[in-house]
């Protein structure tokens, strides 16, 4: 952990690991429950060569199907005062078909980076390997999934105060229930699914799973199901939301190295980054059948729409590059390339639509794209190996989880 004090926004100091005084005097501090204030953020010129496909609604058209909540400006009443802050988790771990360790001592972290300036405002501890930093469903807490210490450990989104870790076993990633009602921790090493509290995070029960390496999902547009992807064996599977009981399996190949889980704006397809095949697989979700591929670039690895829903974005970590896909045609229709390469992991869309942050997870650096054209408008260096980046707040009435899975 770097030993260097460094002040966040408004007086907040962090230094190596402890947090020395509140956050004050920063924008838009009212009590929560108010109208949520819509937060601009730091604009860049556009750069050259813009693709003329790819962007997204800045506030013209309503978002679509599914993502009806989550279009720009549509904070809720719940994340009022927050401020606007990038959380990245430097887990010091490749990930698959990692490349590059990093020998940067700056690990089980969490970077914290203002958006407005992209500069680092701030570390937090991180127990060992910080895998994801997921919003709860009540968008209250932020929990770092510190899956190497068996801990996770929250973080209050208004003043970026680390609490107490809480002991739980293996949490690779973390998702909530749409009710609420569940917390589902992704038990990966361990082949489970853990059902908890959502707010203490105690043990409900354990569910074995009939696969290797169970880590993504996302759920049915009427929440009754979700779909998980198994990385190591290659299928998916289909749960019931309430009860965890196994729905149906679907073995995509154990070569295809399937990632990220996305319902499409339609509420039938999902779409599933298959790091392998370079490219979303499509599955009708009612059925679990794959109905087809969708090729983007090497190494596909995560999934985002747009704030208008209109449009899906491929983190292809291989390529270094991002692709824009037409959920509605099926067609990629722009690609952004990474000025000599980068390995673009998992991240969010900001808060307005008209940026994507990804971590590089072999360059030890954050990604800011435009979504207008693509260009790159930033790259920050952060700590060893980062992976799940979340950007903080976004609009939506409630998260499922990950880095933000919003409806």
């Amino acid at each position: 952990m770097r030993r260097n004090r460094v002040p966040l926004l408004g007086g907040l100091m962090l230094a190596t690991g402890a947090v020395t005084a509140t956050l004050a005097g920063h924008p838009g501090t009212a009590a929560r429950g108010a109208a949520p204030p819509a937060r601009p953020l730091a604009t860049a010129q556009r750069g050259p060569g813009a693709l003329g496909a790819g962007s997204q609604d800045q506030g013209g058209s309503p978002p679509a199907g599914v993502y009806a909540a989550t279009g720009s400006g549509m904070l809720s009443p719940a994340v009022t005062g927050d401020p606007q802050l990038v959380y990245v988790p430097n887990s010091g771990e490749t990930g698959m078909h990692g490349v590059h360790t990093s020998p940067s001592s700056d690990r089980n972290t969490v970077t914290v980076i203002d958006p407005r300036t992209f500069k680092v405002v701030g570390h937090l501890p991180a127990g060992t390997l910080p895998q994801h930093v997921t919003p709860s469903w009540d968008l209250r807490t932020l929990w770092v999934d510190a899956s190497g210490s068996n801990q996770l450990i929250p973080v209050d989104p208004r003043t970026a105060r680390p609490g107490a870790p809480v002991p739980v076993e293996a949490p690779y990633n973390l998702y909530f229930t749409p009710d609420g009602q569940s917390a589902l921790v992704m038990a990966e090493r361990l082949n489970r699914i853990d059902v908890r509290d959502p707010h203490t995070m105690a043990l409900r029960r354990s569910v074995p799973v009939p696969c290797e390496g169970i880590n993504h999902a996302d759920f049915s547009a009427d929440g009754g199901y979700f779909i998980a992807s198994c990385e190591f064996s290659g299928q998916l599977l289909k749960f019931d939301s309430h009860t965890l009981a196994l729905l149906g399996t679907l073995d995509l190949g154990q070569g295809t190295v399937p990632q990220d889980v996305r319902l499409g704006p339609d509420g039938r397809t999902f779409f599933i980054a298959s790091l392998n095949e370079g490219g979303l697989i499509t599955v009708d979700g009612a059925t679990l059948h794959r109905t087809g591929t969708i090729p983007t670039a090497a190494g596909a690895h995560g999934v985002y729409p747009s704030r208008d829903g209109k449009l899906l974005y491929v983190s292809n970590r291989d390529a270094g590059s991002v692709t824009v896909v037409d959920p509605a045609t099926r067609k990629a229709v722009a690609t952004w390339p990474i000025p000599g390469g980068g390995s673009p992991d998992m991240g969010s869309v900001s808060a307005d639509g008209t940026q994507l942050w990804l971590s590089g997870r072999d360059n030890d650096e954050v990604y800011v794209f435009s979504t207008t054209d693509g260009h790159l408008l930033a790259r920050i260096p952060v700590g060893a190996n980062p992976h799940g980046l979340t950007f903080f707040p976004q609009p939506g009435r409630y998260s499922l989880g990950h880095t933000g899975n919003y409806r």
